[in-house]
């Protein structure tokens, strides 16, 4: 069983640097005011925020990202903080709720003067937040190839920061380009199907195609599926019970544990015979991955945290 290191964080790191400079490098001038379309309507923007809250995983990736910084956060799923991945640049930034549950006096005790939100924000909540500050909420279409694209655009714009966003988003296909050489030079074309897998307490869920990773991956040359166990609109299956683990077996399966609880039911599962019978387990062809980054995350730092992942299973396959 193939597992990434603990490289992934000091690989991000690399990344956001190597991002940063590219912001700064731009010179961006202070932003003038402008109008940003959102699920809600025009969102009128005045200069350079420098006080920025992010409800949204995918937002703060991008504030990052651009060389903007935040100064609130919601924590990942599954943890009690932000992503693993992401931390070293988000040392500093207080947390103001969770992806389902904003503490509103937390984002009113950050004094923003930005906030951005994520897609499923409830049209109560944007009033509600729209009295502290200007609101962007994401309009994107969810579970689309390109959505982390168009997210990183409409954020970057926000904060008034669009070259550095059109930017990173470069850096980002350019790694693709080199990963997917990778692993078309490795991988045989008719062995590049792939599942990718969220092991919870109560059992495994397969994750939708569309999802984020598993649209990073499908750009790398993998053939990802999620069997036509989810729904439309849903990022995930229902739990699958051990008798059923045939249905997640691919050639290769990328395994995600989001928290201890995770590991602890991933570890009593890889004990039962069902497991051991899977092609991906018999032929070392399961890339065991964090689920903070793989399942929950998004954005330009989250790509290529992703992509340092995938790169490393491909160069670890044995002869």
């Amino acid at each position: 069983m193939s597992s990434v290191p603990t490289k992934t964080r000091s690989a991000a790191k690399k990344s956001f640097l190597a991002l940063a400079a590219i912001a700064f490098s731009l010179n961006v001038a202070k932003a003038e005011s402008r109008t940003v379309e959102t699920a809600f309507g025009p969102v009128t923007i005045e200069g350079q925020p420098e006080r920025v809250v992010t409800l949204y995983e995918g937002a703060l990736d991008t504030t990052l990202a651009v060389g903007s910084s935040a100064v609130g956060a919601v924590i990942t799923r599954g943890g009690s903080d932000v992503a693993d991945y992401i931390q070293p640049q988000a040392a500093d930034v207080a947390i103001v709720g969770a992806p389902a549950e904003t503490n509103i006096e937390a984002v009113i005790a950050a004094r923003p003067d930005l906030i951005l939100a994520a897609p499923r924000t409830s049209k109560q909540q944007y009033q509600l937040l729209s009295r502290v500050a200007p609101v962007v909420v994401s309009d994107v279409p969810m579970f689309q190839p390109d959505s982390w694209k168009q997210e990183t655009q409409l954020f970057a714009r926000a904060l008034g920061q669009e070259e550095a966003g059109e930017a990173v988003i470069e850096q980002v296909e350019s790694r693709i380009a080199e990963v997917r050489q990778l692993v078309e030079a490795t991988i045989p074309e008719d062995r590049r199907d792939a599942t990718l897998v969220r092991w919870m307490p109560q059992g495994p869920l397969i994750m939708a195609e569309g999802l984020f990773s598993a649209s990073i991956l499908q750009a790398t040359g993998f053939e990802v599926t999620d069997n036509n166990l989810v729904k439309e609109g849903r990022p995930h299956s229902e739990p699958l019970s051990l008798e059923n683990l045939t249905r997640m077996d691919q050639s290769w399966v990328v395994l995600a544990t989001l928290n201890e609880d995770g590991k602890k039911a991933l570890e009593s599962a890889r004990k039962s015979p069902a497991f051991e019978r899977l092609n991906a387990v018999r032929n070392e062809q399961v890339i065991s991955v964090s689920g903070q980054l793989w399942t929950s995350a998004s954005g330009p730092l989250a790509a290529l945290a992703i992509l340092d992942d995938i790169e490393t299973a491909v160069q670890n396959i044995q002869p």
